[in-house]
This record gives structure tokens, C-alpha cells and sequence, in this order.
């Protein structure tokens, strides 16, 4: 289907690929990022399963009662907003294992259903797709002079990429990677956000499975959450937070479940802790890395303006953390390669890992500022080496990721120096 005005996204080209080799594909994301659009752009046909209003729309009736009816057109049929009538997939499973074709339905969703109502987990029928919030190289904001791909596979770079201004920086981050948001201010941009979390709240969490949450409690998470942002704690840790600095007290298990709505809802984006391959006696640590799924949101929730961020460098380090990070997600998808953070229990740690199909894996720092690149590519050195003393298996790669410096290459000592508003997949 011809959409005007489309921004391509990288993914299309995974979309095209799981078109060929599965029945159906999925393509799952927050509200908002573009998943309808992407979706339309490979489809021949569509039908809409969603509701603005709190009830179920005739569509979403019809597919209930009579699925062939809603799943009639050409194919490939996209179905928007599935979750809302989940007994499609079973439905859809069947029509597959039936008709014996490929690249037959896309279906979108922006929650995950309760498994009880999915018979079948459609292993071998269905491939599923991340799409995520618009990278800086998607939404124009990077120039895409440099390759991740080619960085992690060890080629040259030597490029003279142009000047950063520390408060558009500042702008990227609180407008976010939302198609929608696009040509709006960071003031603008700041109003959107907002009222996409209170619908959020208000709406999308009781709907998620008809649990009541407690709108307060939800809120007080989500400051706790943006408060702790590109760190490793605990939900424990997340609780005491809420009691220290809220002075309100929610019990473990509400902390626990409200996570999980909120990660079902695909708000959250955590890194998972690496440590396959690497083969040294040192214990890895198991703690996720808190992100939401766009900088943007812990920006709001903490009613962060430019220069407001400008004002509070460590919180801008954290927050440009999690858009660079994003990114990365972004971009070594397009080449199967999976992002991953580092700690241990010699207090060793990395903000991100990519680690690649072959097992090869490369270690990177994030940075807001050119004075901080010699101390974390000292730092990158120095645990490459003590990995190696230890028999352990070293990263293949060693960058920096920054946000203010004006070239990309790679230093006498081999660690790239690479500006995010020039990188692409």
C-alpha cells in the first residue's frame, strides 16, 4: 500500500525478509512508533482492531465471532492492533497450516496478550519483529556518515562528521524517536510525551487485562523508574526509592506486577547482562539495565526541559545513555547482531556489548562530552587487557560513542571514536 510522506525505517528490509520465509509476522511496539505504517507499507489489504473509546468496535466483535470475515482481502492482510480479538492467532495458525503459503498476514500489536487465550504458540507459522521508537539515522537527525556494522567488524573510519550544539542534543532526547513528533519543538514535543503517558495510565493499563491498577502507585513507579534510568537496580531497590524519596511506601509485590503490565505494554527496553563467550572465572552479574523504551519518557516524567537538562550534566549523561543505546538496539538488529550491558563482581563494567552472529562481540562507552573520551577509552583498554590476563575471551572491537565531538576514527591505541549524529546500522 502507497503511504504518503513514509519515513523508510530499517526494519522494512526484515519485514520484506520474514514476509518470504513465514506464513504471518508480527511486528510488535509501543503505541505510536510507527508499527501501523511500517505495517501498511507491506500490505495489500487491512483491517483495523482498535477502539478509542473504551469498547469494543464492530471489528473487533466481527473477528470474535467470525474470523474469515475480518481475515477476507488481499494478501498480505494486515491486521492492526490483533491483541484485541487474540483468538485471530489460533485462527490465522490454522489458515497457514492449511493454504501452505508464505507472507500471507502482518499482524501489529502494542500489548501482549494473556497467554490462556492463544492455543498455540505458532512456532514455525508466525516471526516476530521489534519496532522501536525512530533512531537518529530514521528520523534525520544523524547523518549516517558511519556504519555500526562496518565499526564492529573492524573497518577503517576516518571522517570528518560536523559540529553537535549540546541543546539539540538536549531537543533529541526530549522529543524522542515518535514518528509523530517529528517536526515539533522540544516544548511541543514535551506536551505529546506527556499525554501519551497519561493515556497510558488512564486507559491502556486497565485495559491491558481488566486489572484496576492504582493510578498513583503507577506514577510513583514511573518517576522512580525515570529516576533510575541506564542503571542496574533492583526492584527492591525501586521500592526503597519510591519510600526515600516519594515518602510513600508500595509493596514488592505491586512493584513486580505494575513492571510487568508496563513491560507488556512494551514501555520498557532493558538490557539483558552479557556474559556468553567470554569465558573468564570472574562472576558476571545478572542485573538488567533499566531503559525505557524511549528516552523521552523518563524526560517527561521528570519534567526535564533543555535547559534543565544542560543545568544537570549527570542526569543528561544518563538520558543520552538510553537514546544511544536505543539506537544501537536499532541498528545491530538490521544485522542479527543483540546489544547487551557488562558489570561484574570486580565492579568491572560497559554500557553496551554488541555481540555478533559469529560469537564475536565488541564493547562500547557512552559519552556526552569530548573531555570525557581519553578516561573511558583508558577504561575500555584496561579491561580488554585484564580480560586476556584472565584467559578470557576480548572484545573484538572497543569504541566510544559520543555526543559532542566533530570527527570519527580510531585512535593510536585502536579504541573508535564515533559521534551518535553520524551513525547508522
Amino acid at each position: 500500500m502507497e503511504i504518503p510522506n513514509y519515513k523508510e525505517r530499517i526494519v522494512d528490509e526484515k519485514i520484506n525478509k520474514y514476509l518470504k520465509l513465514f506464513g504471518a509476522i508480527v511486528i510488535e511496539g509501543p503505541k505510536y512508533c510507527g508499527k501501523t505504517w511500517a505495517a501498511r507499507r507491506h500490505a495489500n489489504s487491512e483491517t483495523l482492531l482498535y477502539t478509542n473509546t473504551g469498547e469494543d468496535s464492530n471489528e473487533i466483535e466481527l473477528a470474535k465471532i467470525s474470523p474469515k470475515i475480518v481475515l477476507d482481502g488481499e494478501k498480505p492482510k494486515l491486521v492492526d492492533e490483533w491483541q484485541e480479538a487474540p483468538n485471530l492467532w489460533d485462527y490465522i495458525r490454522n489458515e497457514i497450516d492449511r493454504e501452505g503459503l508464505k507472507g500471507q498476514y502482518i499482524l501489529t500489536g502494542s500489548s501482549t496478550p494473556r497467554e490462556r487465550k492463544i492455543h498455540h504458540s505458532g512456532a514455525g507459522r508466525f516471526g516476530k519483529i521489534t519496532l522501536r521508537p525512530m533512531s537518529l539515522y530514521e528520523s534525520g537527525d544523524s547523518t549516517g556518515k558511519i556504519s555500526l556494522q562496518d565499526i564492529c567488524d573492524g573497518k577503517k573510519i576516518e571522517i570528518r562528521t560536523g559540529e553537535v550544539d549540546l541543546k539539540n542534543i538536549a531537543k533529541l532526547i526530549i522529543r524522542g524517536g515518535w514518528p509523530g513528533n517529528l517536526g515539533y519543538d522540544a516544548s511541543e514535543a514535551k506536551i505529546m510525551v506527556k499525554e501519551y503517558l497519561d493515556i497510558i495510565i488512564d486507559d491502556d493499563l486497565n485495559r491491558l487485562d481488566g486489572i484496576k491498577r492504582d493510578k498513583h502507585k503507577v506514577k510513583l513507579l514511573l518517576k522512580s523508574l525515570a529516576r533510575n534510568e541506564s542503571t542496574t537496580v533492583t526492584n527492591n531497590t525501586i521500592k526503597e526509592d519510591i519510600k526515600e524519596k516519594d515518602n510513600e511506601d508500595i509493596d514488592s509485590a505491586t512493584v513486580s506486577s505494575y513492571i510487568n503490565a508496563l513491560d507488556r505494554l512494551f514501555l520498557l527496553d532493558n538490557d539483558e547482562p552479557f556474559s556468553v563467550n567470554i569465558r573468564s572465572k570472574v562472576r558476571v552479574k545478572q542485573s538488567e539495565k533499566r531503559h525505557f523504551v524511549d528516552p523521552s519518557l523518563a524526560a517527561s516524567i521528570l519534567n526535564l526541559s533543555e535547559d534543565k537538562l544542560i543545568n544537570d550534566l549527570k542526569t543528561f549523561g544518563f538520558l543520552f545513555e538510553a537514546l544511544v543505546e536505543r539506537d544501537l538496539k536499532i541498528y545491530a538488529d538490521s544485522f542479527n547482531a543483540k546489544c547487551y550491558h557488562y558489570q561484574d563482581y570486580l565492579n568491572r563494567e560497559i554500557d553496551s556489548v554488541i555481540e555478533l552472529e559469529d560469537g564475536e562481540w565488541c564493547a562500547f562507552e557512552i559519552k556526552l562530552g569530548v573531555n570525557q573520551i581519553e578516561e573511558a577509552a583508558d577504561k575500555l583498554l584496561k579491561f580488554k587487557n585484564s580480560l586476556l590476563n584472565e584467559k578470557g575471551k576480548a572484545p573484538k572491537v572497543l569504541g566510544v560513542i559520543c555526543a559532542m565531538t566533530n570527527s570519527a576514527y580510531i585512535r593510536p591505541d585502536g579504541v573508535y571514536v564515533i559521534p551518535i549524529t553520524a551513525l547508522k546500522n
